[in-house]
């Protein structure tokens, strides 16, 4: 039984479980500024693009998956697929390389790309094709283009993407790259986590484009002028994807390199946001004295300035004296 044929039992809870994850997004208020969204997450079925998944067990990880012979299991599966949660999709040894994101985020996400019809969009991370069906439904296949490094990941993708009769166009190669030859681009979105912005994307967006992408557990959303040059600030919310392949800058400072610090700096989430953006430019002490002066700043106070081959984040302001440089 393959996940695009569910018994009759299975495929009304897939129905109703599909409604329910809709009103939580709505609750969440994640499409509240263009509710369009939710006419694509009522009608893209997200259990078909994850056959199976894993969760977290007493040994590394369990899967989970459609074709469990046991009923019981298979339910659990279908149940887990309409969580408002990420899903762990690919795993090697014990090491997450691949997820579908949490539905609610990824709503907020889509929200915060502002995109108007006739948008094209490059999407950075192919992960189950979910996220790309979703685009697609709103500005049809042929102004969607995904792609991801993986070329077991794209394969699969594409699958899921033609068992609900959407076909964008799914790219194997470095995302870091673009894909130059869709230029140019509206929207640029990356579903996993950067350390620096790649300048190849800014050549391939129309003045005014808009990218976002995760940078130091946050999401920064930054406005394309031309080639050479965007800014932007990040959005309130906290965000923790998996890396970037090849990335090897590790995404949290090491615990052991904050022992000095007080308790409640410690474990505050945007102090350690601070620390993962000012990462080789401020040690954890300088960065706790800032964090300390300027009252705990929330994550909207912070932006980043990408010009020519200069790129650096800042807080309140770009030319002010607290900025610091990207890779």
């Amino acid at each position: 039984m393959g996940a695009h044929t569910l018994d009759k039992d299975l495929d009304d809870l897939a129905t109703s479980a599909r409604a329910a994850l809709v009103r939580v997004i709505e609750a969440s208020g994640a499409w509240d500024a263009d509710p369009v969204w939710r006419e694509a997450f009522q009608e893209i079925p997200r259990h078909l693009f994850v056959p199976y998944y894993y969760v977290g067990a007493s040994d590394g990880f369990e899967r989970v998956w459609c074709e469990d012979p046991d009923p019981g299991q298979r339910e659990r599966w279908l149940r887990g697929a309409y969580a408002d949660t990420a899903l762990a999709t690919r795993v090697r040894d014990a090491e997450l390389l691949s997820s579908s994101s949490q539905p609610s985020l990824m709503a907020m996400m889509l929200t915060a790309l502002e995109i108007r019809d006739g948008d094209a969009v490059l999407e950075i991370g192919a992960g189950t094709g979910y996220n790309a069906a979703l685009l697609a439904h709103r500005l049809g296949d042929g102004l969607v283009t995904t792609v991801d490094l993986d070329p077991e990941i794209t394969e699969s993708a594409r699958q899921h993407l033609d068992t609900v009769g959407r076909h964008p166009t799914v790219v194997t190669g470095d995302g870091t790259r673009g894909v130059p030859e869709r230029a140019p681009f509206d929207r640029i979105m990356a579903t996993c986590t950067l350390t620096s912005i790649p300048r190849p994307w800014l050549a391939q967006c129309r003045p005014g484009a808009v990218i976002l992408t995760p940078l130091a557990t946050g999401l920064i959303a930054l406005r394309v002028r031309d080639a050479g040059y965007a800014e932007g600030r990040f959005l309130h919310t906290p965000a923790y994807f998996v890396p970037l392949r090849g990335d090897t800058r590790p995404d949290d400072p090491e615990p052991q390199h904050l022992g000095g610090l007080p308790r409640r700096a410690r474990g505050d989430e945007l102090f350690r946001f601070l620390l993962t953006l000012t990462a080789g430019s401020l040690d954890p002490y300088e960065a706790f004295t800032l964090w300390e002066r300027e009252r705990r700043p929330v994550r909207e106070r912070y932006g980043i300035t990408v010009s020519g081959a200069d790129a650096w984040a800042w807080l309140d302001d770009p030319e002010g004296p607290h900025a610091w440089p990207l890779p």
